[in-house]
């Protein structure tokens, strides 16, 4: 396998990923921007690739421990010796396993927070990856429910559900966590302030009441040939966090 070195947070975190297939990227540094962990909490993420939100998210927030977990067991191994060539082997843990057989398989107690950046095609009729090897990250064996009912699990009561997935299934999101979960957050993601958002970010509370608030958009680019915005070149920086 064919791997390159990538540097995320300003340098402040290095992983080794493959040089074709899924690679971790402007969705996964967003997750992890998006992580509000505090100091002895527990954080749990869905298919953790090899590391890449994960890392960032434990960079971000020293006082939390994490757990991936991981379908192939390549990238979960990358995983691991990504978190330890970190120095963060010592409160991270990769596990390998699937999410279509559900959060109670893993034998573990509840998390406070729960993310993850599901597959974003449930028909395959629908995909045309352009490499055989994005196919496990972006083909959800068990549809997006599977993913929704495995974050709703793994959260306690009152512990947050964050996830990052195409902005047209924004509805199909909301309806399969509304029945355990509310206090919506929805962040919309547009590449820029004039076009549509392609990608939408969503926090539920486990047990929350609260009304539903539509957050400002995040702007990924201007127009005026800066590659990024300000903030989102604050963010993939490590100088701020995506609040809620």
């Amino acid at each position: 396998m064919d791997l390159t070195r990538d540097r995320l947070l300003d340098g402040r975190i290095e992983i080794d990923q493959p040089a074709r297939g899924y690679r971790a990227g402007m969705d996964a540094a967003l997750l992890a921007a998006a992580c509000e962990a505090r100091a002895g909490e527990r954080v749990l993420e869905a298919g953790c690739g090899v590391g890449g939100a994960l890392l960032a998210a434990a960079a971000r927030r020293p006082g939390a421990s994490f757990v991936g977990v991981e379908r192939d067991g390549a990238m979960a191994e990358l995983a691991r010796a990504n978190a330890a060539a970190n120095g963060m082997a010592g409160r991270t843990q990769i596990i390998t396993g699937e999410v279509e057989a559900g959060f109670k398989a893993l034998d573990l107690a509840p998390f406070d927070h729960a993310f993850s950046n599901p597959p974003f095609f449930d028909d395959p009729a629908a995909l045309r990856a352009p490499d055989p090897a994005k196919a496990g990250a972006w083909m959800a064996d068990g549809g997006l429910a599977a993913w929704t009912g495995f974050l709703l699990k793994a959260a306690r009561e009152g512990g947050s559900i964050t996830l990052i997935h195409r902005a047209d299934r924004l509805a199909d999101i909301l309806g399969a966590l509304a029945p355990k979960a509310g206090s919506f957050r929805i962040r919309p993601i547009q590449p820029f302030a004039d076009e549509p958002a392609k990608r939408v970010m969503v926090r539920a509370v486990k047990t929350g009441k609260a009304p539903l608030v539509l957050l400002p958009a995040l702007v990924l680019h201007a127009r005026d040939g800066a590659k990024h915005t300000a903030q989102v070149e604050a963010i993939l920086r490590g100088e701020a966090a995506l609040g809620w």
